[in-house]
C-alpha cells in the first residue's frame, strides 16, 4: 500500500480511525480468502505455508514477516510511519481474530462467497488504509524502496510477489483460482474504493438528475 497525500485540514483522529478501520477490514479480507481454501494473495500463501511448516498462527507469521521485511528498509533508506508500524503489529492480530470467529465453509458456493467477499473487503480496506496517509505497509515499502534503486514499480512488485508466491507454494500454501482472482481484481477494486474512502468523500454520490433545480 502506498501513501496518499492528504489535505492539511484532515484531523489526526480522522486519519487514525481510517487507518485502524482499514487494518481491521484487511484482516477480515485475509481471513475470508484463507478460509475459502481457494487460494489467496501471494503474501498470504507465503504466510500460510510458513504456518503449515513451522507452526504458529498465520496472523503471527504476518507480524513476523512484516517485521523482517522492515529490516530490509534499512539499506533502502525507507522511513516508516505510524501506519507502517501499526500494520506490522495489528494486521496479523486482526487476521487471527477474524479466522477464529469465522466458520469454515464446506459448500463450494459458500467458499466462493468467502473468496469474492474477501477480495472486495480487501479492496475497500486498501482504500481506507491508503487514505489515512500515515505510511505504507512494510511489504509495499519494500516495493517502493526497490523502485528508488531503479526498478519500475511493476517490475519490483512482480519480482517480490512471484518470489513469495513460489516460496509459499513450496511450503504448502494454497495456490488456486482465488490467487488469480485476487491478482486480477485487487487493482481495479482499490482504484474504485480509494476516491470513495478519502476524507470528505461521499461514497454514494447524488446522481446529477436529482440535483435541485434553481
Amino acid at each position: 500500500m502506498s501513501e496518499l497525500s492528504l489535505p492539511a485540514l484532515v484531523s489526526l483522529p480522522n486519519r487514525l480511525t481510517r487507518l485502524y478501520a482499514g487494518l481491521a477490514l484487511y484482516g477480515v479480507g485475509v481471513a475470508l480468502q484463507i478460509e475459502s481454501r481457494l487460494g489467496g494473495s501471494p503474501w498470504d500463501v507465503f504466510h500460510q505455508g510458513l504456518s503449515i511448516h513451522m507452526g504458529l498462527s498465520i496472523g503471527t507469521w504476518i507480524i513476523i514477516v512484516g517485521a523482517l521485511v522492515m529490516l530490509l528498509w534499512i539499506p533502502l533508506r525507507q522511513k516508516p510511519g505510524v501506519g507502517t508500524l501499526s500494520n506490522v503489529v495489528f494486521l496479523g492480530l486482526f487476521a487471527d481474530a477474524a479466522m477464529w470467529l469465522l466458520p469454515a465453509p464446506d459448500a463450494l458456493a459458500a467458499r466462493w462467497a468467502y473468496l469474492l467477499l474477501g477480495v472486495v473487503v480487501t479492496g475497500a480496506a486498501t482504500g481506507l488504509y491508503i487514505g489515512a496517509g500515515l505510511g505504507p505497509g512494510p511489504r509495499d515499502g519494500l516495493m517502493t524502496g526497490l523502485n528508488r534503486l531503479g526498478l519500475s514499480i511493476r517490475a519490483a512488485r512482480t519480482v517480490i510477489e512471484v518470489t513469495v508466491l513460489a516460496a509459499g507454494w513450496l511450503l504448502g500454501g494454497t495456490v488456486g483460482v482465488g490467487t488469480l482472482v485476487f491478482a486480477l481484481a485487487i487493482g481495479p477494486l482499490s482504484q474504485f474504493f480509494m476516491p470513495r474512502t478519502k476524507p470528505g468523500a461521499q461514497f454514494l454520490r447524488r446522481p446529477p438528475w436529482t440535483a435541485r433545480r434553481r
